[in-house]
């Protein structure tokens, strides 16, 4: 699997959240797991093993600027931390503010959202559908160019509250 190419799933999973910007989620421990992850309409693994896979082989500074960033890898996915603050203000930072990527959302209806995405090297649309305060999940197609050869991308992903206590994890700037 190639590091650049989880990357890029990475930053589109971790930006997807954004679209929940005026939907009141809990403040605290979040856990988003990605599954259903294809390029190419070719699957790939379970970001769950990719995750532990990539957990060894990843240097301490590498760790270190994901946990600069606030993503932390733990139990079953990617976890981040809210602050009541940032809950409160409806800003959710969870991308990375040097990436690149602006999101829009689309529509509003009941409970879900259609957003579209772009990034310097990836771009494409997607659904939030928000069922609770608790626990979300997004679907996105689109398309990235993570090693210079364009391709189709989708994934399915669901964030989880795990509690008001970050732990180590520390919340984005």
């Amino acid at each position: 699997m190639n590091v650049r190419l989880l990357g890029l799933a990475m930053a589109i999973g971790l930006s997807l959240p954004v679209a929940a910007q005026a939907q009141m989620l809990q403040p605290g421990l979040w856990e988003m797991t990605t599954s259903n992850m294809k390029v190419d309409d070719q699957n790939l693994p379970d970001l769950q093993l990719i995750l532990g896979q990539l957990q060894g082989q990843m240097t301490p500074a590498q760790r270190a600027q994901l946990e600069k960033q606030g993503i932390t890898m733990g139990g079953k996915g990617i976890r981040a931390c809210l602050t009541p603050e940032q809950v409160k203000t409806n800003d959710i930072p969870l991308t990375d503010p040097q990436s690149g990527c602006k999101q829009e959302i689309t529509d509003r209806s009941g409970n879900q959202w259609k957003f579209r995405f772009s990034c310097p090297k990836a771009q494409g649309t997607g659904v939030a559908t928000f069922l609770s305060d608790r626990e979300f999940t997004t679907k996105v197609n689109g398309t990235f160019n993570a090693t210079g050869i364009q391709q189709k991308g989708s994934l399915d992903s669901r964030a989880v509250w795990l509690g008001q206590d970050c732990g180590t994890v520390k919340p984005r700037a």
